[in-house]
């Protein structure tokens, strides 16, 4: 059997595999809040899982390995920002977040939250995020599309298109029927394949290299041959070029499709579980990413053969090292990255737009029934405008990612965290501090001083004295605010419910 039909074979398995989890989930999907947040019922395990996976990815396969191949380990600082921040995140914002949409009238979206939260009877804050949540996951879903189509194309010789139809085709289907059930049971499914393939492919390499030895007299001849440093943390680095690189973890605080997974989660108290399981996750991955590169430096000078494409080194190794058909496993894991990621955006989108706009705007009530099946509309509403947006490969998508990012951080980030622990954030406070940091990042993106120091930065700082001046100057909460603040503190002293089971 030649080495393509192989490597065909582990994809259409894990293909199937995709949509028969979607299947399960479809059939656990009774009502909107199963469709939107599986019912509050993850297990820390599953949370943690999905939320990595939903995090990293096609970035954490072929992003860092590439960017660590041709620079070194002065690039590995965005993943220490990130590290950190991931679990700021779990540490501030999953417990408080559980326990306080659960408090303000149920919440199952961000938006929802905040405007529950805020008393915001105007809905302007409410229309605004939604707003912000369904445009840049529409571009976000797109890049995630395209991102598939050229894999498809680079490995295994597809007409872009048609590569391009089968991942959103999959994705669509599993997330179309199962929600954020089929969304994040996929995703530990696709979490635990990254995480196999991040461990074997650098311990395989480094057998097969001959140790640490040779691997660091390699890379050390790399590094004459060519006047660089790959083993240096600040070599060619500057103050501004590391703090924008730190300042990436800033982005999870705002980021809707990572922290909906704290808000289904079965109690406040799991969260510690889940970071504890998410950061162990998380370390090993970008350990496994960040060794991939300079290992493929080392491979490189081995044998003689160094990369056009930088961002091929995981592909590369996994390729050379391996039986065909476990490297067409390992190809699944990078298709699994990017997968996991759109899944996830595309119900988050959904819930903007069926939860927090055309619900918003319909007077009549809903039956559950209509209710689930608009949220599967929005689905594939956001799916076919990202695929037509796709469709075009001259566009900038993909150079919007990185706004997004900045974006939701800068956007939402300060927001969800003065919501959570300052009981004085006024609705009008969190509207301006909202719409101060999304404009700020998008004018600092666009222009030349980007390249000084990341959008981020001025974006999230700017929310946040917003938030609060404008707060300051506006009219105290009510005492229902307040009750519900205290609420929602003493929901996260209490201990975990004994009768939690282990479902998700």
């Amino acid at each position: 059997m030649s080495p393509e039909a192989w490597k065909t074979i582990a994809i259409v398995a894990y293909l199937a595999l995709m949509l028969v989890i979607g299947w399960t989930a479809f059939r656990r999907t009774d009502d909107l809040d199963d469709y939107m947040l599986g019912g509050r019922r993850l297990s820390p395990g599953t949370a943690a899982l999905s939320a990595g996976a939903s995090d990293m990815s096609g970035w954490l396969l072929m992003g860092l390995p590439g960017a660590v191949y041709a620079s070194g380990l002065v690039e590995a600082w965005i993943a220490v920002g990130l590290t950190v921040g991931a679990w700021v995140n779990w540490k501030l914002v999953a417990p408080r977040l559980r326990a306080y949409t659960e408090v303000a009238r149920n919440s199952i979206t961000i938006p929802s939250f905040l405007e529950n939260r805020l008393r915001d009877t105007s809905r302007l804050l409410r229309v605004a995020s939604g707003v912000i949540v369904l445009v840049f996951f529409t571009f976000y879903v797109s890049s995630g599309m395209v991102a598939g189509g050229t894999f498809f194309e680079s490995s295994f010789g597809l007409d872009y298109t048609t590569g391009l139809w089968v991942v959103g085709g999959v994705t669509l289907a599993y997330t179309l029927f199962g929600g954020f059930l089929g969304a994040t049971w996929t995703d530990v499914a696709q979490g635990l394949l990254m995480l196999a393939a991040l461990v074997l492919v650098p311990v395989v390499a480094f057998v097969r290299l001959g140790g640490w030895g040779p691997v660091h007299e390699s890379i050390l001849a790399a590094d004459s041959a060519a006047a660089e440093h790959h083993l240096s943390f600040v070599a060619g680095a500057t103050v501004t070029g590391v703090v924008s690189a730190l300042a990436w973890g800033l982005g999870y605080f705002g980021q809707p499709h990572i922290i909906v997974r704290f808000m289904a989660l079965r109690s406040p108290q799991d969260a510690t579980s889940g970071r504890r399981i998410g950061m162990g996750w998380m370390v090993l991955t970008a350990l496994g990413a960040v060794l991939t590169g300079l290992l493929g430096v080392a491979w490189s000078v081995q044998e003689g053969q160094p990369l056009d494409n930088p961002e091929t080194v995981f592909l590369f190794l996994s390729q050379v090292l391996f039986h065909p058909l476990v490297a067409g496993v390992v190809l699944a894991a990078v298709l699994a990255a990017i997968m996991s990621t759109i899944s996830s955006q595309l119900v988050v989108s959904s819930s903007a737009l069926v939860e927090d706009l055309v619900k918003m705007t319909t007077r009549r009530e809903l039956s559950t029934r209509a209710q689930v099946m608009l949220g599967r509309a929005g689905v594939l509403l956001v799916a076919l405008v990202a695929g037509a947006i796709a469709l075009d490969r001259t566009s900038t998508i993909l150079d919007l990612v990185g706004f997004a990012w900045a974006g939701f951080g800068a956007a939402f980030g300060p927001v969800v965290l003065l919501s959570l622990y300052w009981r004085r954030l006024t609705a009008w406070g969190a509207l301006a501090g909202m719409v101060g940091g999304a404009v700020v990042s998008f004018v600092w993106g666009r222009t030349g001083l980007a390249d000084l120091l990341y959008e981020i930065v001025p974006g999230f700082a700017v929310c946040l004295v917003l938030a609060v001046v404008v707060s300051l100057l506006t009219p105290q909460p009510g005492p229902e605010v307040d009750a519900e603040f205290d609420a929602t503190v003493d929901a996260c002293r209490r201990p975990r419910p004994a009768s939690a089971g282990a479902e998700g």
